[in-house]
């Protein structure tokens, strides 16, 4: 079984050093320079692992590691930041990241880390089941088989870019999301989608799971802000 790596990280020295010592260790590793391009290859490409740099253009490292989380909450993500404050790696941890290695670092110590995470994956470890089934109403997500119950008992097949949104939205609950944050974390920065796009996800929404829909208690919109999500209201 080849184990799989992405390394993002736009040090390019650092990056080759890290990428060598890990193929030297058996590991197939693919790289990114910025996170836009992490997350395209996140997207298209399967991974044991992926170590994220916090600071990198277009997009973070926290920001990548926030798009991963929506939709796969297995993925190992290990840290890697020039950053030391204990605010920093709770950051990290909050979004998701299962490690956290400062720089500069021992290489044999990535390596070691490396290697822990790696064998925490391959044992296909659950995460706690509230985080792969979310209830609210009278209605059910389940965020692994991409399967919704609506409040009438029916069942909806949820597209990955419904699924993406439903759990930002979750995610963020009782707070206002911005467009530009659906942007970020849903589409990325290389796709614009209109209002009225991500106003039809809402209305999909509402059809699925509010009883009125003209009236709903779940999903709103809030005007020329973007959109909030109440688990009851």
């Amino acid at each position: 079984m080849d184990l799989r790596i992405l390394v993002a990280e736009d040090e390019e020295h650092l990056l080759e050093a890290i990428k060598l010592n890990l193929e030297m260790e058996g590991y197939e590793v693919i790289t990114a320079k910025n996170g836009s391009e992490a997350i395209k290859k996140l997207e298209n490409q399967r991974f044991n692992l992926a170590i994220l740099d916090v600071m990198m253009p277009e997009m973070n490292g926290i920001e990548v590691c926030q798009h991963i989380r929506i939709t796969d909450m297995e993925l190992p993500v290990l840290f890697l930041t020039a950053k030391d404050s204990s605010q920093d790696k709770i950051q990290g941890l909050k979004v998701g990241a299962d490690d956290y290695l400062t720089k500069p670092f021992n290489l044999e110590e990535l390596l070691l880390r490396v290697k822990i995470l790696i064998k925490h994956s391959l044992k296909g470890t659950k995460k706690e089941q509230d985080l792969k089934t979310y209830k609210f109403g009278k209605n059910t997500v389940n965020f692994v088989t991409y399967d919704a119950i609506g409040y009438d008992g029916a069942t909806h097949h949820l597209t990955k870019k419904e699924l993406m949104l439903l759990k930002l939205l979750i995610d963020r609950k009782d707070e206002v999301v911005s467009r530009n944050d659906i942007l970020q974390h849903v589409w990325g920065y290389d796709v614009y989608p209109s209002t009225r796009t991500i106003d039809n996800f809402i209305l999909t929404f509402r059809r699925y799971f509010e009883e009125d829909p003209k009236n709903p208690i779940h999903f709103h919109s809030i005007r020329s802000v973007g959109y909030k999500f109440e688990s009851n209201a």
